[in-house]
């Protein structure tokens, strides 16, 4: 039975940069929780970051990719650089993923570490740009498919083709 990675925050968690959770409601999700197909993972926490901290974006409106590659910093909002805690915890959860063959992950949007459709620019305005975090990038570069909290359907629909042998 293939397992999924979920965002911590999403399984009601409260490992948030403020620490609040940001609870899931889907049936997709409740499906897999009965099934104990779900992994949670925090790659922030993973990587050394406390529970509340400041929060944090992706400098010079780069993504994820470019973090990994040593072309942008994950900067908090008190002007600290965190990319070392984030390649980190990136890097964590990939081998956990690998250890365990999983191919599917649902991530929360938005975060520098987890957003896989947007995160933000950089300016800790709220302005979003079209990249990815840097957990996110590593594994979509490994080859594990990413989806948002708003995509479980999508996501399912994949691993219900994992588990029938299919290519993804």
């Amino acid at each position: 039975m293939p397992l999924v990675l979920v965002s911590a925050c999403l399984l009601g968690s409260p490992v948030r940069y403020n620490a609040i959770h940001k609870r899931c409601d889907s049936e997709v999700l409740a499906r897999w929780l009965a099934q104990g197909r779900v992994v949670p993972v925090c790659p922030e926490v993973s990587g050394g970051l406390p529970v509340p901290r400041p929060p944090a974006e992706i400098s010079l409106g780069a993504g994820g990719a470019k973090v990994l590659l040593g072309q942008a910093r994950v900067i908090d909002r008190q002007g600290q650089d965190v990319s070392d805690a984030f390649i980190s915890g990136a890097r964590h959860v990939l081998v956990q993923a690998q250890s365990q063959d999983i191919r599917v992950a649902v991530l929360k949007e938005g975060s520098p570490s987890c957003g896989s459709g947007y995160i933000y620019d950089g300016s800790f305005t709220g302005q979003r740009m079209v990249e990815r975090g840097v957990t996110a990038a590593l594994l979509e570069s490994a080859g594990i498919r990413v989806f948002s909290e708003a995509q479980f359907v999508e996501a399912n629909d994949l691993l219900l083709r994992l588990e029938a042998g299919e290519a993804a």
